[in-house]
């Protein structure tokens, strides 16, 4: 593995020093996968709780739901556009630039959600405008994993590129605790009945979280402008490698990795959305719906998910460590094949029972479990895709095969869970079988794959 020792005249700090000390590494990386998973979170929430009604009143439940839901597919088509032009820019200029421009993108689509006016104010523009917002949020996002992958695995030390991996994804469950956080807090100020959204809710009170993401955005744009680049780009520019036209490079000679990494990461992104944009949707309708639910307040259920998300971020810091001692393969075939059994036993866990303790502890162990298995497979992440690629096509290679990904588990997973609970006249049975089969995918590619441990994070 490269290490980062300064070239010489490039820092005025001894060579043996790191050109990005550790706190800046881990704040640059951290800073900015924290805001792209609260934006989620507040999205996914809202999608969940008030857009339906906001902005798409259809007059039927599952429909409104199953539209909010295909706005926030959306999104996930827009990544990839922007894996490509991120991650172009990223390889031929230097990873800097490129993460505070995916930044700021980011932050005032984020932003401007927070200001758009309703479906009763201006009908069906409202939903249009909601449209734009989170495909320009898409675009963003497209970049903004892999520069902060980047940012991790190039300044790590030998031997630790997994633990140092795992800082940017720490980001999912720590955005999750501030975005929900968030909405609990309001909730409480204004309550509503029954566990419903109160009018002031629904007025303005859900605007309040897409507004305050500035405020984390300033503080990602002021730690990412001291970045330095780091000392395998620098080598690469120096050798001359920065290839033209990254993307048809990376198309052209690391094909499998590509192909590999997209279903590496599906049964991740899979997990990742049922447990957290479906799963709030099932646990917060009522039992007596057209599709049933668990029927549990909405308060409730977001606390217990937030107990399930702390398990997330202790296991993403256990997985880095484990990947590096044991390596990613491995480690990654035994966390996929408990995600299989984890998807066929739904019936298990989400099934309302006599006694309502009971039936809360059973949904609390299964967000616990399914939180857990999602650290375990999400930490490596980090490490591992920008390990299939060298220096010089990384950024593009890593991102389009995160994103392409994303499309195929994120974007379509919420509208089919949505789709197949309703075939199930309220049982999510059917819900565990589609994580099963995605986690089987990914199991074939992971096995497919070779071992990264050891891999050089250098130029061809």
């Amino acid at each position: 593995m490269t290490t980062t020792a300064s070239a010489p005249g490039a820092d005025p700090r001894p060579a043996n020093k790191p050109l990005n000390s550790r706190g800046r590494v881990i704040t640059a990386s951290l800073v900015g996968t924290t805001i792209e998973f609260y934006d989620f979170y507040a999205y996914a929430t809202a999608a969940a709780l008030v857009f339906p009604v906001l902005f798409f009143p259809t007059g039927n439940d599952t429909t409104a739901l199953l539209a909010s839901f295909g706005v926030f597919g959306a999104a996930m088509v827009a990544r990839p556009v922007g894996a490509v032009v991120f991650g172009h820019f990223g390889d031929k200029f230097g990873r800097k630039g490129t993460l505070v421009a995916s930044l700021l993108t980011m932050g005032i689509a984020t932003f401007i959600i927070g200001l758009l006016p309703t479906h009763n104010e201006i009908g069906a523009w409202a939903a249009f405008l909601l449209l734009l917002c989170r495909l320009a949020q898409g675009f963003a996002l497209g970049g903004e994993w892999s520069g902060a992958a980047l940012v991790a695995t190039e300044n790590a030390p030998e031997g630790k590129r997994a633990l140092y991996g795992t800082f940017p994804q720490l980001g999912a469950p720590i955005g999750f605790i501030i975005a929900n956080a968030l909405f609990l807090a309001i909730n409480f100020g204004l309550p509503g009945e029954d566990g419903a959204a109160s009018e002031a809710f629904l007025a303005w009170g859900w605007r309040i979280p897409f507004l305050f993401s500035a405020v984390m955005v300033i503080v990602g744009l002021w730690v990412r402008l001291k970045l330095v680049e780091s000392d395998a780009f620098q080598k690469a520019e120096t050798k001359g490698e920065i290839k033209k036209v990254p993307v048809g490079y990376v198309f052209q000679k690391y094909w499998k990795q590509l192909l590999l990494g997209t279903f590496i990461m599906l049964a991740t992104y899979v997990l990742f959305y049922l447990m957290t944009s479906f799963t709030l949707s099932f646990g917060t309708t009522p039992t007596d719906a057209a599709t049933p639910g668990l029927g549990f307040a909405r308060t409730d259920f977001v606390l217990m998910q937030i107990i399930g998300v702390v398990f997330f971020g202790i296991f993403t810091l256990i997985s880095g460590p484990l990947a590096d001692s044991i390596g990613r393969r491995r480690l990654l075939i035994w966390v996929t094949s408990a995600i299989i059994v984890f998807g066929l036993t739904y019936t298990v866990f989400l099934t309302p029972q006599d006694s309502d303790m009971f039936t809360g502890a059973l949904v609390q162990a299964f967000l616990v479990f399914g939180f857990l298995l999602m650290g375990l497979s999400f930490g490596p992440m980090g490490a591992l895709l920008p390990e299939l690629f060298p220096t010089n096509v990384r950024y593009t290679g890593s991102a389009v095969a995160y994103n392409v990904s994303s499309i195929l588990g994120a974007a379509l997973a919420p509208i089919i869970a949505v789709w197949l609970w309703s075939l199930g006249d309220g049982n999510p049975w059917l819900v565990g079988v589609y994580l099963a089969g995605a986690a089987v995918l990914t199991l074939v590619a992971v096995i497919l794959s070779k071992e990264t441990k050891d891999a050089r994070m250098d130029v061809e």
